[in-house]
């Protein structure tokens, strides 16, 4: 029934030129829209576009100039089919069209006073707020990156203090009289002299930390002839890398490898022993538990969800919270590489397995300095963050890692703290633009209704515009010029009809002079004023009255009358 609602419509704004009239004087969209429902007509836009397609299939049509007289109202598209008319009615049926909105020109002077007034308000107080939102992020930020170096920093200075200590107590085993003499003995006599002394040394080295797992000696062919741990004598460690070296008179730490004797994780501390004429004579072997190296590093945190790992020259886990990482690499080790830590059972496992966080290796294994890097967690499925410090006395890299997460919760509520402060300063922003648009809109309006008034219906209402007349801005001067320019026009409209009244008067009178001198200027007229001359000059018959002399007279003259009277007309 719509459809029927929308053509009737379209038939009726051909030939109603006083609706079409009424939406071309609509001040907006909504008062047109209103003027089409009081006129009887519900339709949507849909329905309206049915309806036009119905038409154009029935062949009747409609010509743009009738439809381009309603402003803002229906138009036809040039060289297009009704089907595709485009309707510049902005609510019909409760749907509201987009058209208007992207077109600014179309906009009411209070929505573009507002609009203006709310860019200039937001849009440089937006930028502000997110530059030192943004500032305020990256200090942020560096400030965590910044603990987590010092916690890292820290840490790895207390594992460097640590191997000094440890180095220390194994040049002392090695420089012990008793262990010297043990070891460069030339004959099993001489041995047996120095084995229980040299043994309570190494007793006693044991029992004073209780970070040892076991202090060992080794000869130069890598048996070993004493340790506090009886399952370590007569065992073989010449393939050990701490023998390798330090039989070649250098002193060695290991990396936390496992144990092939005892299985436990440990790091090895290795320094070679020298006769009294520098003679290299064995190897005295210091090792410390690696779960104490793990709880001197997982002791360290910088929050609930952070946690700190060694990684050795090589970019394997030798210290991690997560038991199942130690001894994974970050990235894939090179062949060789593996082969040795296979051959020279170094973390005690068949094969070991990559992490692959190509990230982190890139800026951890081998650094120099202390620095701060992210990265993507495979395992967490997480960003990582994370503060590196090497150590000075071995070529490992202490880090502490922190769950990006976790750091970006603060921030988080940082950056809604700054919304809702732009969101509070907009609101206040837009109440205030609304308020000053509206003040300054509410009189143009009420200027442009006094103006249609006064040309539809020569006269408007003096009240409203009296009281913004009395504004000593801009506005009250237009109103004031506006209502003076109103009271000329009405004068000089009134003198217009006046002239016109005149005028009208002059052109009967001339009209009327025209046509005396077209009646007189006629040859009948000529005759007729012959025969009046003739009957002025002729004498009465003697038959005749006076008296009927006259009447003829008279008679004559109403004849001659009239036929005058038939020749104006």
């Amino acid at each position: 029934m719509s459809v029927e609602s929308a053509r009737a419509f379209y038939e009726r704004i051909v030939t109603d030129e006083l609706l079409q009239k009424q939406l071309q004087n609509a001040a907006s969209d909504e008062q047109r829209l209103e003027i089409i429902l009081a006129a009887g007509y519900s339709f949507t836009l849909s329905e309206w576009e049915a309806a036009l397609a119905k038409i154009s299939k029935l062949g009747d049509s409609i010509s743009n100039a009738e439809l381009d007289a309603i402003a803002g109202g229906l138009k036809v598209v040039p060289s297009q089919p009704p089907t595709k008319v485009w309707s510049g009615l902005e609510q019909i049926g409760s749907i509201k069209l987009l058209r208007r909105f992207f077109n600014p020109s179309a906009w009411s002077i209070r929505t573009k006073l507002s609009v203006a007034l709310l860019a200039v308000a937001l849009i440089p107080m937006s930028f502000t707020t997110y530059h030192n939102l943004q500032e305020s992020l990256k200090s942020a930020e560096d400030s965590e990156y910044r603990k987590l170096e010092l916690l890292a920093t820290s840490n790895a200075s207390r594992l460097d203090q640590l191997i000094i200590d440890i180095q220390r107590v194994a040049v002392q085993v090695s420089t012990d009289k008793d262990v010297v003499g043990f070891l460069a003995a030339t004959n099993p006599q001489k041995q047996t002299a120095f084995r229980s002394s040299m043994q309570r040394t190494l007793d006693n080295v044991f029992r004073s930390n209780p970070d040892y797992d076991v202090v060992y000696i080794i000869d130069t062919k890598g048996r070993c002839l004493a340790a506090t741990d009886p399952t370590f004598i007569a065992q073989n460690y010449a393939f050990r890398e701490y023998f390798r070296l330090s039989i070649q008179g250098r002193p060695y730490v290991s990396g936390i490898i496992v144990g092939t004797t005892s299985g436990r994780p440990g790091i090895y501390f290795s320094n070679p022993v020298r006769s009294e004429g520098g003679k290299i004579v064995g190897v005295a072997v210091l090792k410390i538990k690696g779960e104490d190296i793990w709880a001197i590093v997982n002791a360290l945190q910088a929050g609930s969800q952070s946690y700190a790992f060694l990684v050795d020259e090589r970019g394997v886990i030798i210290s991690h919270p997560d038991k199942s990482l130690i001894y994974h690499s970050l990235v894939p080790l090179p062949a060789n590489k593996q082969q040795q830590s296979e051959t020279d059972r170094l973390y005690g496992v068949d094969q070991i397995k990559s992490l692959d966080v190509p990230e982190l290796a890139a800026a951890i294994v081998g650094a120099k300095q202390t620095s701060h890097t992210s990265y993507y967690s495979q395992i967490e499925q997480t960003r990582q963050m994370i503060g590196f410090a090497p150590l000075q006395e071995q070529a490992w890299v202490l880090g502490v890692n922190k769950a990006h997460a976790q750091f970006d919760a603060p921030l988080n509520e940082l950056i809604w703290q700054n919304s809702y402060s732009l969101l509070a300063v907009g609101a206040i922003a837009t109440i205030i633009t609304l308020i000053l648009a509206r003040s300054i809109a509410k009189p143009i309006r009420a200027l442009t209704k006094a103006a249609q008034s006064l040309v539809e219906q020569d006269h408007f209402d003096t009240h409203q515009l009296a009281k913004v007349s009395d504004a000593n801005d801009d506005i009250g001067q237009l109103v004031r010029v506006f209502l003076q320019m109103a009271e000329e026009v009405k004068a000089r409209e009134q003198k217009l009809k006046q002239q016109v009244m005149e005028l009208n008067v002059e052109i009967d009178e001339a009209k009327k002079v025209r046509q005396v001198a077209d009646i007189t200027q006629t040859d009948y007229f000529q005759q007729l004023q012959q025969k009046a001359q003739k009957i002025k000059g002729r004498t009465v018959k003697n038959d005749e009255t006076e008296t009927d002399y006259f009447q003829q007279l008279h008679q004559k003259a109403q004849n001659l009358k009239g036929h005058v009277v038939k020749v104006a007309d």
